[in-house]
Order: C-alpha cells, then structure tokens, then sequence
C-alpha cells in the first residue's frame, strides 16, 4: 500500500512539474513577443529622434521632425503590436497564405493568384509619386528596423506555426506590401459581382419578372444621400460559384457598409459642426483598426502632418480621423465597378477568344502556389482577356460542371488597373480645407466611399470619389457577351461630375450606403444600394431635434431600432392562433418597445420569425441552393418581405408543392410557430428567458488560428463571446447572416464623434485592443467599451496624451 502510495506521489510529482514547466514555457513564449514601451531602442536609418508615448488605452502618439521618421515609427510601432495581423494581410494580397497555412489556404490563394491583385500591384509600385513612395519606403524601413530587432519574437502565432513544423523568418517589408493592402481592402468593399450572379440566378429559374419581387429597385420613399448633386445577354442558365475569400480581411457580403453623418453649425448646440462615422466589417481579432497619432513636431512644409485617427496596420498614415483643421469620414460607396464578360472562345483553342469578329490570343501566365507540407508548388494558368482574368478556371468546385467546362467568364474590376490610394490618403491627412480635402480625392481610386467632412471654420461637405465606368450599352446587372463590343466601358465618369455637396440647405449629410443620387443625375453609379433602413433611421433622428449634442451623436450610433420590423409587425400581431405558445410569443410583441437590446426577448422573437419567414416565403420557388445565395442580400429581402406582406394573396406566399393556396396569414403564422420551436430548442420553455443576448453573440475570433479546431489553440487567441445589442440593418449594425442565425458576422469596426467646437472632446473606439498579443492588457480592453457603445477620449493635445501617458519611448538613429 505504502510502495503504491508512494508510486502515486512520483507520478502526481512529474505531472505537476511538468505543468509548471509547459505552463512556465507557454507563459514566457506568450510574453516574449510583447513591445517595449519605455526607455529607448536605436533604429537604423532615423533621421533624428522620435518620441512615441501612448496613453492608457495604448495608443501610441509618435512626435517627429520629419516626414521620413514619423512613417518609419508608425512602421515601427504597428509592427510592435500587429505584426502577425500585417503578415497575415500581406500573404492574403499576394495569394501566398499556403505557403504558412498548407491546403487549408489553396483555394483562396489560386482565385486571388488569378485575379491579380499582386500582378496590379507591382505596377503601381513603378508608378508612384515621389511623396507616396518615400512615406511607403519610409514606413517600409519602420518594419523591416522591428523584423531585425525582434529576431525571433515577432509573435505567438510565429511560434506555434513553427512548433507543428512550419518555421519562417519574415521576409523584408516593401511597398509593394502595402500596396496589395490596399487591393484586399478593394476586394472587400467592391462586391457587385456577387449581385450580378444572384440577379442571373433567379432570372434563369424563375424568369425575369421575379426579380421585380425578389430583388425591388430602391425604395422611392428613402432618402438620398445628395438629392441636387453639385455637379443585357439571353442565358440558358448562369452559374452560381462558389465565390472565395469571404471574411479574409475587412469581410464581404451583407451588412458589410458604414455610416457617417455631419451635422453644421446650425443644428447643433455648439454651433460648430460635428462628424460621426462608424464602418461596419466584419468580426475578428485583432480589431481591423488600430488607432494612432502622428505629429510633426513642428509642423511645417517639409513635415505637414498633425493627425489622429484610425489606420491600418501594414499602411502608413490615417484613414479616418481629423488633423487640426478638418475631419472626415468614410462609408462604402458601393457603386458598379465589376463587370462579369461571357468570352467566347476558338472550339479548337481554349487560349484564342473571339473580338469583334476575330480570333484573339489570350496572355497566359503561369503562377506557382507553394504549399506548407508539400514538396512541389501547385501551378495554375491564369488566362487573360481585354477585360480581365478568366475567373471560373478557378471559381466553383469540381461538382459544378460549368466551373472548367461552361463558357469562361472573364472579369473586369477597376481595381485591377494601376491607382494612386496612397497618395490620396496622405494628401488628406494634411489638407487644411474644402478645396485641399477634394484635390486629395482626386487621387482616391478604389474603393469608392462616401466622404462626409468638417473643418473648424463650421463647413460641412461630402465628395464621391473613385474610379466609376462609363457602359457603351447595359447597366452592368448581369454577366455580358464579351465578344460583341457592344457592352464596353468608354471611360470614367469625371471626377468633377461625381457628386459632391458643400454647406446643403438641409444642415446635415447622412450616409449609410443608401443611394447617393435620385433617377436625374446623368451617369449609372449603381443600382444595387442597401435598401435605406439605416439611413432613414439616422435622418429621423438627426431631424427629431432642433439643436444636437456630443450625446446625441453617441446615442445615434447606440440606436437598436429596427426599422424593418415596422412591416412585419402589424400583421404578425393580426394573428388570432389557437396554439397557447403562439399566443404567448404574441403577447410579448405586443408589449416589445421596438429596440433590439441584449435583454430584449421581443427583439428574439421577431428576428427568428423574420427568418423562417424568408424560408417560408421563398424557399419552395427557389430552391435550397439557390435560397441560400438569396439570403445573403439582406437588406433587398427585408424590402421584398416587407413590399409583399402588404399582398395578402401574393402568389410568393403560396406553396407549389402543396394543392391548397396558401395565404399570406397562414405563411405567417407557420413562420411564427417554427420560431418558437427554433427558440424552445435553443433556449428552453420559458420564453422569459429568451433574451436577445442569448443568441445574439460576438464572439472575436483569431483570423487565422482561431478556427484551428484545436480548442486549446483557440481560447489563446478568440474572446468572448459576449451578448451584443443591435441587430442587421439597425444603426447600430451588429448583424448576422440569415444563413447562420444569430451569431454576429458584420459590427461597427471603429466609432469616433469629432466634435469641430472643441477637437478635445471628441471620442473613438474600436473592437478589441490596440494590441495583437494575447493575453497582452491591450488585447481586448476596448470590448466591453465597444458592445456598451461607449468610448474613450480621443487624445489631440500633447499636454492631454502625457497626462493620459501609460509609457513613453525614445527611438534613436542607429547603429
């Protein structure tokens, strides 16, 4: 017994030092990456040294006396807290993610292999100008001064990648780097293709005339964003691809948007303007942003740049934010910048395609794909066009016939043409005032976005830029024969013809991805806008006051109303059912104050009814792949529902596989019970229980090894997840996918109010933390601010930022 008992003691004995030993190990490994904040570090290369302090919330505020030194400690410092996050993003713009990630990655890396971001980027890297290559150079010097001081350490993920076998070291950052950035950050805010498709699709199975129903034109009664702006192929059968990347970077898809307002002077209690902004991507951890000042000390010519705001990290300067004279914001444009072209091509050559009446020769270019664990690269052909790569060699799957078989569809995107993005985000950063703020834009390419501005002599403005085709013929709907000629693009619509406004009459501007333009302006920009329930929500509550406050911004950003439940509801309450359960849910819809919050159970009941009533409604008609593509487009089928519910008897509500003819109030009825029993099922019996919380989750998920199945893994690097207000198509836009009901896919990535009266009392925040190292105090603090919509001053005055200060470093010129 006492030989046994003491065997046991060894045995606990080495277990318990062997978990002191991995924990102690697991615990130095997690630290080992994590940024020196204080005392000095010398950079080869500085010109002169630089002070970074960063305050509480970790922003780092970097004082320098040149241009060349401030983007080489932005470098610097981004790559102290993200830079696994820039890694990641620079291997997603180049299509090399296999190369770390193995198979996992090879279907993304071969669609973004053949559509070419990187191709397009290393021309733009020749044709830049002098001021945008030396801040990229510069920036580039900041990085590469982290990768070789940080041998080694330069993240958790680096470590556990080279535990099971995957070990780099980083490649020097270049330009081109961040070029191809700004190529993902293109893709993702450019997804007219997807609707194109999904028109297609339903007009090859139901017909044309369905897509009146399933996907309206904008609703008439919405607003527009400047109402007096300043200034198809017969198909057999379409294919629905399996399109790639979602969710890579800034995500894609429904609810992927923002919105930005300004309000004048005139209707605010201060008398000075104030801008708002909040752009909503997609989920994830790190946060998308990373918050930062950049300050020329002084301030002059030769170093023009005195602003805070929201960057990327892996580009230099800000991308949304304020300097001492204006501020701005941005939310998707959304105009139609992809067209998909059918190619006709030679029955005896794949590679020759027909124009015009003759026979062309396609460029092919050969891309190899490296593959962690693989000895030899995956080599793909990429065939290209006049109008772009031929996109299903590679989109679809080997059960879709058409995908290497069915006529190639070539694709044409602005995108994949040289631009000058850089170069607009730094003019911006500087500009001093309206007429500045526009020559900066001048340069802004794509993505289009909806600029609201400020500046402190109490001027509001708004400016659409970006590269925007003109059509000879169509309107850019649905895939076109590309061999005719006939539906080519002429040019670009001139950037003095894009809409603007300076100072409207109304007192304020609102976007939120609505329509930019009413039917008279004279060029095409898109017809294919989210369907306005954001923005006639900002717009009643912008005009419900005479004078407004920093509070009333905030509270417009905290707004959880869903305008889409004022369709549904009347006739959901209209129900008279037997079922005790269905009248039980009822009676809490009647007494539901209307606001979508995480104790909310009304919120609950009406978002699960609302989605078994899309599957009710359509899924008979559709069909199950096809329903799926449909539900994507969330807020053209909350407009769909909404027209076809005030139609009792519309055919849509009737069920084709069923003899009787079925009625509005019956499909209702029957959505309604399947919800309670989704939410019985989910939640239990007691509906009292059933907060919106409950179901309505974010959870921050690691982009690249959070989903490694490893559960270990993933608690290292996921947070949360945590109950979330809002819901999709609420101002507080925290959605989900009707696919995928009702975790959190799309949030408000970063909020900021600027207050233009007094720039100290403005405010921002983003999702998680500054920091990209877990478990750093950095990593998720910004949390709970974010789903309690609240914020944290935004530091503008040096004497503010130390009084605020966490830590505080020197960098000095090397060696």
């Amino acid at each position: 017994m006492r030989r046994s008992l003491k065997v046991l003691a060894i045995v606990v004995g080495v277990l318990l030092l062997l978990a002191v030993v991995v924990g102690g190990w697991l615990a130095w490994t997690i630290r080992l990456p994590w940024p020196q904040t204080k005392g000095e570090i010398r950079l080869p290369g500085l010109q002169a040294p630089v002070t970074v302090v960063r305050d509480r919330w970790g922003i780092p505020h970097i004082y320098a006396s040149t241009s060349h030194d401030l983007f080489m400690a932005q470098g610097f410092v981004h790559a102290q807290d993200r830079f696994w996050q820039m890694e990641f993003w620079r291997r997603i713009g180049s299509g090399r993610l296999s190369e770390v990630l193995g198979k996992a990655a090879l279907e993304d890396d071969k669609f973004i292999r053949t559509v070419g971001w990187h191709r397009t980027a290393a021309r733009e890297v020749e044709l830049l100008d002098p001021a945008s290559r030396a801040a990229l150079e510069a920036y580039a010097e900041g990085v590469n001064a982290y990768i070789a001081e940080h041998r080694g350490r330069w993240g958790l993920e680096f470590a556990l990648l080279r535990l099971q076998g995957t070990a780099f070291t980083p490649e020097p950052w270049t330009p081109f780097n961040t070029l191809t950035w700004a190529k993902v950050m293109a893709w993702d805010l450019s997804g007219n293709m997807d609707t194109e498709l999904l028109r297609a699709q339903i007009a090859a199975r139901l017909g044309q005339g369905a897509l009146a129903d399933l996907v309206p034109p904008y609703p008439a009664d919405r607003p527009v964003i400047v109402p007096h702006p300043l200034t198809q192929a017969a198909l057999d059968a379409v294919p629905s691809p399996r399109l790639l990347l979602e969710g890579l970077a800034l995500g894609r898809g429904a609810g992927i948007g923002s919105n930005n307002w300004v309000v004048a002077g005139s209707r605010t209690a201060t008398g000075m303007p104030f801008l708002a902004n909040d752009p909503h991507l997609s989920i994830q951890m790190p946060s998308i942003w990373y918050e930062i000042g950049l300050h020329c000390e002084p301030v002059s010519e030769a170093c023009p740049y005195n602003v805070v705001g929201a960057s990327f990290a892996g580009a230099p300067g800000v991308i949304i934010g304020h300097n001492d004279r204006i501020a701005w914001g941005v939310t998707n444009l959304g105009p139609d910048v992809q067209d998909l072209y059918i190619e006709k091509v030679h029955p005896d050559n794949p590679n020759l395609y027909e124009v015009e009446g003759t026979w062309q020769a396609m460029q092919v270019v050969r891309e190899e794909i490296k593959v962690a664990g693989e000895e030899e690269p995956v080599v793909i052909l990429v065939r290209l066009t006049r109008h772009g790569p031929i996109i299903n060699d590679v989109v679809g799957g080997p059960e879709e016939a058409w995908s290497f078989g069915w006529q190639p569809l070539a694709f044409r995107w602005t995108a994949l043409e040289p631009g000058s993005i850089f170069r607009s985000v730094l003019l911006i950063d500087q500009a001093r005032n309206w007429d500045e703020f526009r020559e900066a834009l001048r340069y802004w390419d794509v993505p289009s976005q909806n600029f609201v501005y400020a500046d402190v002599d109490g001027n509001i403005g708004y400016q659409a830029p970006g590269r925007i085709p003109i059509r000879k013929a169509g309107d850019g709907t649905v895939p076109v024969p590309g061999w005719t000629g006939e539906y080519e693009w002429t040019g670009y619509i001139p950037y003095d013809e894009l809409p603007r406004a300076f100072n409207p009459p109304e007192g304020f501007i609102a976007t939120a991805n609505h329509a930019v333009v009413g039917p008279d302006y004279p060029y095409l920009l898109s017809v294919d806008w989210d369907r306005g329930y954001r923005a006639q929500r900002i717009v009643d509550l912008l005009t419900a006051k005479d004078r407004l406050t920093l509070e009333d911004m905030q509270a417009i950003q905290a707004d959880v109303h869903p305008l889409h439940a004022e369709a549904l509801l009347p006739h959901l309450l209209a129900l008279s059912p037997k079922e005790p359960r269905l009248q039980e849910a009822l009676n809490i819809l009647r007494t539901w104050d209307g606001q979508a919050r995480w104790d909310s159970v009304g919120a609950t009941i009406l978002e699960a009814t609302l989605v078994h009533l899309v599957e009710e409604t359509f899924a008979d008609e559709l069909g199950p792949h096809l329903l799926t593509e449909y539900r994507k487009a969330d807020t053209e089928v909350k407009q769909a529902l909404g027209l076809l519910l005030a139609q009792p008897n519309a055919p849509w509500f009737d069920d084709i596989h069923t003899p009787e003819r079925e009625t509005r109030d019956e499909v209702l009825e029957q959505a309604l019970s399947k919800a309670v029993d989704d939410l019985t099922k989910r939640l239990g019996k007691d509906m009292a229980r059933w907060r919106w919380g409950r179901v309505h989750t974010a959870l921050f998920r690691n982009q690249s090894l959070g989903s490694s199945g490893i559960a270990p893994i993933e608690a290292l690097f996921n947070r949360g997840p945590v109950e979330a207000h809002g819901t999709s198509a609420t101002v507080n836009n925290v959605g989900y996918s009707m696919n995928n009901p009702f975790t959190v896919r799309v949030l408000p990535s970063y909020r900021q109010v600027v207050d233009l009266a007094d720039l100290t009392r403005s405010v921002s925040v983003h999702t998680t933390g500054q920091s990209g190292h877990p478990y750093h105090r950095h990593y998720d603090d910004f949390i709970d601010l974010w789903r309690n919509v609240q914020y944290h001053p935004m530091l503008w005055a040096r004497a503010d930022v130390e009084a605020h200060a966490e830590a505080m470093l020197r960098l000095l010129p090397g060696p």
